[in-house]
């Protein structure tokens, strides 16, 4: 059986509107091309891509902090709840084939290290210039089929 890739997207907690815009576009971006979304499961760019993806019928998996499954945003259909904290990180990066990082801080840079250190790719969507070893995208669309293609699907 062949599975749909998984991507993870991942970003800011509490980020602006126009990053949380952004989000929303790659989410809906993967459901469009018949990937699964994996993210924190919380808000901000985490309920962004989810909304963003099930507007467009796609899945999407919560890796959450905690021990209680509701705490995941409502855009969320499968509430993996972990109760590791920050070391949730780890499951997000390491359950998808590809990365795309939005604007965050510490909890995002150290999610983009850990895909790295796993040999995930990852896609700077508008962010983290300041790092190497990523891949660059201006627009979701963009992100999305780097992704992808990274992952050796293309759509």
């Amino acid at each position: 059986m062949a599975r749909a890739p998984v991507i993870a997207v991942i970003g800011a907690g509490d980020a602006p509107a126009d990053v949380l815009e952004l989000a929303r576009h790659a989410g809906a971006e993967i459901a469009a091309r018949g990937a699964t979304l994996v993210c924190g499961g919380r808000g901000g760019v985490m309920a962004a891509a989810a909304r963003g993806a099930r507007e467009r019928g796609g899945h999407t998996i919560g890796i959450l902090p905690g021990y209680d499954a509701t705490e995941a945003n409502p855009h969320i259909e499968f509430a993996i709840a972990t109760g590791m904290g920050e070391a949730r990180n780890a499951i997000v990066v390491g359950s998808a084939a590809a990365v795309i990082a939005l604007a965050g801080e510490g909890g995002t840079l150290s999610e983009i290290g850990l895909a790295l250190k796993l040999g995930r790719p990852v896609v700077a969507l508008r962010s983290w210039t300041q790092l190497e070893n990523l891949y660059r995208a201006d627009t979701a669309a963009a992100a999305v089929q780097i992704a992808l293609e990274l992952c050796g699907r293309s759509s």
